[in-house]
C-alpha cells in the first residue's frame, strides 16, 4: 500500500494539468461551441423569468406524482413546452471563482483517485498498470455524471458525448501523471 501523503505531486500536478486542459477545451477548441442556444425571443423569455430567485425549476411543475393523473396536467405535458431550467444570480459570471472552484474539484478528485490507486496498487508498479487504474478511475470521475443528465433531464446525447471524449483526455492526463510519479 502506498501512503497517499507521498502523492502529493501527482495529485497536485495532475488537477493543474486537467485545469489546464478543460481550460484549452473550453475556450480554445470548437466542440463544445453549440451545446447551448438561444430562445426564439430572448427579451420575453427573460422578463418571464425575470422575478425567479436563482435555483433549478421545471415547465410543468408538479408537486408530486399523483398530480399526473390530473388530465389537465398531463395536457401540459403533452403540450409542451417542458423544461428543466437553472436561474443563477445577476451579474456578470465571476470567471476568478469559477476557475479556482474547479480547481479545487479537480484537486479533490486527483485526492480520491490518489486514494483508490494507492490502496490497489503496490509501490514500484509499473507504469502502465498505474496508468490504467488511475486513469480508470479519473474517467469514471470526470466524464460518467453526465449520463443521468441525458437519461433524466434532457441533455442532448451530442453534448454527453463530447463531455465523455473530455473526460477521456482528462483520464490520460490523470493516468499518465500518476504513472510516471508513482513512488518506485
Amino acid at each position: 500500500m502506498v501512503p497517499i501523503a507521498s502523492l502529493w505531486l501527482p495529485i497536485l500536478l495532475s488537477a493543474a494539468f486537467v485545469w489546464i486542459a478543460s481550460a484549452i477545451v473550453w475556450t480554445v477548441l470548437p466542440h463544445h461551441k453549440k451545446d447551448f442556444s438561444g430562445v426564439a425571443d430572448e427579451a420575453a423569455a427573460r422578463k418571464a423569468l425575470g422575478g425567479l430567485a436563482p435555483g433549478q425549476y421545471n415547465i410543468p411543475h408538479v408537486e408530486s406524482m399523483a398530480e399526473m393523473k390530473n388530465p389537465a396536467v398531463v395536457a401540459k405535458f403533452t403540450e409542451g413546452p417542458c423544461a428543466f431550467v437553472t436561474v443563477l444570480p445577476s451579474r456578470v459570471p465571476a470567471m476568478g471563482k469559477a476557475m479556482v472552484g474547479s480547481f479545487l474539484f479537480y484537486l479533490v478528485v486527483a485526492g480520491i483517485i490518489a486514494y483508490v490507486t494507492s490502496r490497489t496498487v503496490d509501490p514500484g508498479t509499473e507504469y502502465l498498470r498505474v496508468f490504467q487504474v488511475a486513469g480508470t478511475v479519473a474517467w469514471l470521475a470526470y466524464g460518467f455524471g453526465a449520463i443521468p443528465d441525458a437519461i433524466w433531464f434532457g441533455r442532448p446525447w451530442s453534448s454527453v458525448w463530447k463531455l465523455m471524449g473530455d473526460a477521456l483526455l482528462y483520464a490520460l492526463l490523470t493516468g499518465g501523471t500518476f504513472g510516471a510519479f508513482w513512488p518506485r
